[in-house]
C-alpha cells in the first residue's frame, strides 16, 4: 500500500533510461523531485494550472534579510503543504550564504506520511542583490 501511495513517475528533469525510453524514479526519490518541482515552479508559469507552484521567486529582488527568510519560509511550507500530499512538512529553514549574498539555502526537513520516515532536502535559490543600482532599478519599475 505504501509504495502506491507514494509512487512512481517520470524523473524530472525529463531524461531518458536505462531501456532508452522515459526515465522513471519511485519511492522516496519521487517525492525529492516532486517537492523540488514544486519549489522551482512559479506560480502562473504552467498555462493549464496557473496557481500550481511556489510564491519564493517573487523575492528574487528582496534584500537579504530575516525577513525575507520568513517570507520564503512562509510561501515554501504552503505550497507544499497544497501540492504535496504526500509528506508532512515539519520545519523550513533559511539559511544565507556567507561567501555569496545572492544565495539561499531552504532546507526543508518533512517525514513521508506512509513510511514515518523523516528526510530533509536543501533547495538553493537565488536573488539578485541589490549593487550598483541594478538591483534598486528592477525592484522600483525602472524609475528614475
Amino acid at each position: 500500500m505504501s509504495e502506491r501511495f507514494i509512487g512512481r513517475g517520470w524523473g524530472f528533469p525529463l531524461r531518458v533510461g536505462p531501456t532508452g525510453g522515459i526515465g522513471m524514479v519511485d519511492r522516496e526519490r519521487e517525492i525529492e523531485e516532486a517537492i523540488r518541482l514544486v519549489l522551482g515552479t512559479a506560480p502562473g508559469e504552467r498555462p493549464m494550472r496557473p496557481e500550481f507552484g511556489c510564491g519564493i521567486h517573487d523575492h528574487v529582488f528582496a534584500p537579504g534579510d530575516s525577513a525575507t527568510a520568513g517570507r520564503v519560509a512562509h510561501h515554501v511550507r504552503s505550497a507544499l503543504e497544497r501540492w504535496e500530499p504526500r509528506i508532512e512538512v515539519g520545519d523550513v529553514a533559511v539559511a544565507f550564504d556567507a561567501v555569496d549574498e545572492g544565495t539561499l539555502y531552504i532546507d526543508v526537513r518533512y517525514t513521508v506520511r506512509t513510511t514515518n520516515d523523516r528526510r530533509n532536502l536543501v533547495f538553493p535559490f537565488y536573488t539578485i542583490p541589490f549593487s550598483d543600482g541594478v538591483g534598486e532599478a528592477a525592484a522600483d519599475g525602472g524609475r528614475d
